[in-house]
């Protein structure tokens, strides 16, 4: 089975690509030989709808916070209130969050999920700074759409399977919050070339690989471009793909049974 790690964008371009990294299990060794860039969304969703079975690892919100979808009156599951929102466009997206957010009390307008909570992640009605709200406006509908298994929120019969990663839990258990990546070229240093070769080296270690249960392998061309690009685009899609099978061996793929569906679930 393939397995995919996804750095997604709300915005692709020839510039700011979704970036696809692509792998196979064979005897307990993940082989990540291929990069994939999209630089819009119809060649991305026919990469994914070409293949007939995959599991991915999707480096955006699948799902918002309860109490923004009650107070909004979206929908009673995951599937009514994506499917509302895949029929907006993004400028009421954007708009909607923007009322929402007007009159409410600080600490109040930009609300965590559950999952946010235990990993650190920021609220993805977030739609300024790093956007993950319109990336949830982009990716979410289109997962849905396209009628994968979305876990956990929208389980199917279909074997192509998508989970919500989070690259940075990776990068951080490496070099904690230290930065690797800048999409503005004023602030890309040398020193974050170094910690790129840096987590690259400990992914593939005998200390990594005793404590995940299997042994990177990664393609030396693919190795010299995560370590020279300076956005980190496609370090973080190696690293989603790493989570992806990380998750694949766990029971429900480390999802919580009593996870709120309406939510999602981060699968660290």
């Amino acid at each position: 089975m393939k397995i995919y790690g996804i750095d997604f964008t709300s915005a692709p371009s020839k510039s700011k690509a979704i970036a696809c990294a692509e792998a196979w299990l064979e005897a307990d060794i993940l082989h990540i030989q291929k990069l994939h860039r999209f630089i819009d969304f119809p060649s991305f969703m026919d990469f994914l709808t070409r293949s007939p079975v995959w599991i991915a690892g999707v480096d955006f919100p699948l799902g918002q916070p309860r109490k923004l979808i009650e107070n909004l009156q979206w929908g009673k599951t995951w599937a009514e209130y994506v499917d509302r929102i895949g029929q907006m466009t993004k400028q009421e997206f954007v708009e909607t969050l923007y009322q929402y957010r007007q009159d409410r009390a600080a600490g109040d307008r930009e609300h965590l999920r559950q999952t946010d909570r235990v990993t650190g992640a920021i609220s993805p009605m977030k739609v300024y700074g790093v956007p993950v709200g319109k990336m949830f406006f982009e990716g979410a509908p289109r997962m849905l759409a396209a009628g994968f298994s979305i876990l956990p929120c929208h389980p199917t019969n279909d074997p192509r399977i998508v989970i919500e990663i989070y690259p940075a839990l990776m990068s951080r258990s490496i070099i904690g919050k230290q930065s690797y990546k800048s999409d503005d070229k004023r602030k890309q240093t040398m020193e974050m070339k170094f910690l790129r070769q840096e987590i690259i080296n400990q992914v593939r270690s005998p200390i990594f690989s005793k404590k995940y249960g299997f042994v990177v392998e990664i393609d030396k061309q693919l190795t010299c471009e995560c370590v020279s690009d300076a956005s980190g685009d496609m370090l973080d899609a190696v690293l989603a793909t790493i989570q992806t099978e990380s998750a694949f061996r766990l029971p429900n793929y480390g999802i919580p049974k009593n996870c709120d569906r309406l939510e999602g679930w981060i699968c660290a």
